[in-house]
């Protein structure tokens, strides 16, 4: 049996990275996954790759930044298959290591809209629905950047996501209801790619780099949809309210 045998999940920003590591496993694993990100093309590409290996997946295109678009993938996975058992919060843009003198308005709301605000849209909406069975698991992608060690938009972010994944956990833990979340270390995706490297505030995330360990062996996407999957399934049906660092302990000195 898999462990997540005829589970529903979301996966956010399923198309590339952690969030195509995920929806992988969790196909591999028996769920039925929907995937929602931006970019149509890479939805499809992992649509067609899933679907090649004997997976049920399907792709939604939205921008999850805003509401309207986060209430559209609740809404059509609820029509295709009637619940949500999982919500994985993904969806997200990188770091550019921008620090609070040199972080434009544009930017630090274009990230926080992004890796913070989708998941209070997400999550509300999947709870409606959750609530309506008494059980579900919301599982938020954090960051190590949480703890202050990234520019000033990606870290607001991620702390918020960190204290929302705690909120929400205290809210409904007399319930099946459960949320936690995972805090990436360093993982090679397309959002810090070499090519992506060229926006980032060199000198900033030069300081940043000396409050992480970077001797240790980089985690990969594999690594946190592992993670993911834990959270996810039922084996962690005692745990909410938990950030999980899979980060090989570079933040722990």
């Amino acid at each position: 049996m898999g462990r997540l045998d005829n589970k529903i999940a979301i996966v956010t920003g399923g198309n590339s990275g952690i969030g195509r590591a995920t929806a992988i496993l969790f196909c591999k694993e028996g769920a039925k996954v929907v995937i929602a990100s931006r970019r149509d093309i890479e939805n499809k590409k992992v649509v067609d790759e899933i679907t090649a290996q004997g997976g049920e997946i399907t792709a939604i295109q939205a921008d999850l930044s805003k509401m309207e678009d986060c209430k559209k993938v609740v809404n059509e996975t609820i029509k295709k298959y009637g619940r949500i058992d999982v919500l994985v919060n993904n969806a997200g843009i990188g770091d550019r290591h921008m620090p609070i003198n040199l972080c434009t308005e544009e930017w630090y709301n274009e990230v926080c809209m992004i890796d913070q605000y989708s998941v209070y849209y997400m999550s509300k909406y999947a709870l409606e629905y959750m609530e309506k069975t008494g059980k579900g698991s919301i599982v938020n992608v954090s960051s190590i950047g949480s703890q202050g060690i990234a520019g000033i938009s990606y870290s607001a972010a991620k702390a918020a996501v960190n204290a929302m994944t705690k909120n929400i956990a205290l809210q409904y833990s007399p319930t099946a209801i459960r949320c936690n979340a995972v805090a990436p270390g360093p993982t090679p995706t397309p959002l810090n790619a070499p090519e992506a490297f060229k926006f980032f505030n060199k000198e900033f995330a030069d300081a940043c780099a000396k409050h992480i360990d970077l001797t240790v062996p980089e985690a990969q996407a594999e690594d946190q949809a592992e993670a993911i999957l834990f959270f996810a399934s039922d084996v962690s049906k005692a745990i909410t309210g938990q950030i999980l660092y899979v980060d090989h302990g570079c933040t722990l000195y």
